[in-house]
Parts: structure tokens; sequence; C-alpha cells
């Protein structure tokens, strides 16, 4: 299998082969569900909270007494029954979200999800981009022949660089619908978010993620 290979102007340098052993793994829509859901739940924060009746403040006294009345028995004005008082089954920020998702799992989806990009066409090559300064317009005119190149003008892309760059980083941080990661850092997550167009970097990138995969 093949992709395009574009230089750091964005122009279209050739075709580069990509590795079996990283864009053959056959496409398996409930692993890479369970494993998109579990990184979500272990995203998440549990904010949501409600006071029951222990926690309302209020209400130590009994309203009134418990016959004599010929009213209904209550002990306490912060029942979650009572306006003002306690809610029952409501949400806690104590609950646990959390999915436990195995590492050779996680490697498992993220090769799937790579070889549909690359199945897909989705998935492209570049130089490593090594700019000095951040310069947004660099990063423009990088992106601009690229989505001309692939026939998608407002395509959404991300963008895995061998190792951090500050410069790259910067340059992209101002153009919207771009994301930049490393391939340490690439997950199921983010390759999958926006049906983005994925443009790697075979220099050094490949070997990082084959570390991640196939080992």
């Amino acid at each position: 299998m093949e992709t395009i290979l574009f230089t750091q102007q964005g122009t279209k340098k050739g075709t580069v082969s990509l590795p079996e052993n990283l864009f053959s793994t056959p496409w398996k829509e409930s692993v890479v569900h369970q494993v998109a859901v579990g990184m979500h739940a272990n995203a998440r924060v549990a904010i949501a909270h409600t006071k029951d009746r222990s926690e309302v403040r209020g209400g130590g006294k009994k309203p009134w007494q418990q016959k004599g009345l010929g009213r209904a028995r209550h002990g306490s004005i912060r029942s979650p029954i009572w306006r003002g008082g306690g809610i029952a089954h409501g949400p806690r920020n104590t609950k646990i979200y959390t999915h436990t998702i195995s590492k050779s799992l996680k490697a498992k989806a993220l090769a799937m999800v790579l070889a549909k990009k690359a199945h897909d066409n989705h998935l492209v090559c570049s130089e490593s981009l090594s700019w000095d300064t951040p310069k947004t317009k660099n990063a423009s005119v990088f992106l601009t022949a690229i989505r001309k190149e692939i026939h998608a003008p407002r395509a959404k892309v991300l963008i895995v660089l061998p190792e951090i760059n500050t410069a790259v980083r910067k340059s992209f941080s101002n153009i919207p619908g771009i994301e930049i990661t490393t391939a340490s850092l690439l997950n199921v997550k983010n390759a999958l978010q926006g049906s983005r167009w994925v443009v790697v970097s075979p220099e050094k990138s490949f070997a990082v993620l084959e570390k991640r995969i196939v080992a």
C-alpha cells in the first residue's frame, strides 16, 4: 500500500510505501468502539453532585409532634419529599467512571484505525516539519497545498510529529481544525475525532509506532 509524500511546502514529492505491520490490521468495530468509549470514560470528571438529606442545612428539629394533630408523621423538613429537602438518588461526585483498557487492546485498536485511514485514503505522509521559528504563514501554505491536492479544502487535519517541536506547534496554533500530536501520543481518540485526515512523517514516526503496536 502506498500514499502521497509531501514536502514541507506542501508540494507533492512522490509516494511512500506504508509498512504492512502497521497498516494491514483488519477493521473490527467492536474493538475500536470499546477502546474509544473507555478513553472517553477515563477522561470524564464527576462534577455533578447533589446533597442528600444528611448534607442539607437545617432540619434538626421535628416539624410537629408524632400524634394528635391529624397530620402525616414527619421527622425532618429536609426529607426528600419536602421542598428544599435532600435529593434522593441524585448524581454524586464520588461515582467512578473509569474503564480498564489493556495496553495490547489499545495498540490493536490504534493499528485498526491507522489501517482504516490508509484504506480510505485519509492518511498521507510528509517530510519532517522543522521550522526554526513559529510562523503561521508556513503552516498555512503547507495546509493549503495539501488540502488542494487531496481535494478537501476544509478538511480537519491531525499532524503526527516524530517528537515535540515548539515552533511547528505554535505555527499551527492559530489555524482552526488542526491538531498537533506526536507518534508516542497518537491514540484512537484523537485519530478518529472529527473524521480527520492524518498527516504523518514516515522517517521517524513509523519507527515509534512500530514499537508501540508491533512489539
